[in-house]
């Protein structure tokens, strides 16, 4: 608990710097005094929850990200501590990609056995999904609507609608998956339709 003002010094430090922000203009975007900044910084601070959520919300980060112990820039996640989920009996697996909350935004790597369906769980409002194929062949089924992919393709659709994916042909399909915020897509992803 004590350590809490260092880690939230650090955190803020490196999150500004490397969005390449000065004091001043985190402080502008967060709508807080930029002494409240230098103060948060030299780990002496002690902001109100409402200056943090401010703060965090100029920064992009949740509260919990400021506040944990700082993590070195890179990760290594070996292949075997990846979460995985076994889904559509048996069939599918689905590897969790990103090591990292980030809201609003998910990277999965599906697996499916031939013949093997997954039902897909609509997302979030205003999110587009982007499914390459890497390997095999993946029928997907988006609101009635059927796309046959083949490695190296991709198709991009809106997150919240329905959707399924079944492996159409012999041999282990797999693919992985982009969900992420997309306000102001149309459905081309391209901007307003």
């Amino acid at each position: 608990m004590e350590q809490i003002p260092a880690f939230l010094a650090q955190n803020v430090l490196a999150l500004r710097r490397a969005r390449k922000m000065t004091q001043a203009s985190l402080a502008r975007l967060a709508e807080v005094p930029r002494s409240t900044i230098t103060y948060i910084e030299s780990g002496e601070g002690n902001p109100s929850l409402k200056n943090l959520c401010k703060v965090s919300a100029a920064l992009q980060v949740s509260i919990e990200v400021l506040l944990s112990r700082p993590r070195s820039d890179c990760m290594l996640i070996k292949a075997g501590d990846i979460a995985m989920e076994s889904r559509g009996g048996g069939t599918s697996r689905l590897f969790k990609l990103l090591p990292d909350k980030i809201p609003g935004m998910e990277i999965d790597r599906m697996e499916i056995e031939p013949g093997g369906k997954l039902p897909g769980m609509p997302h979030l409002e205003h999110t587009k999904e982007y499914l390459t194929c890497v390997q095999g062949e993946v029928l997907v089924t988006v609101a009635g609507e059927r796309f046959q992919l083949t490695p190296g393709d991709v198709l991009a659709f809106p997150g919240n609608r329905p959707h399924s994916y079944h492996n159409s042909g012999s041999v282990l399909c797999i693919t992985v998956s982009v969900v992420t915020l997309a306000f102001g897509a149309g459905p081309s992803g391209r901007g307003p339709d």
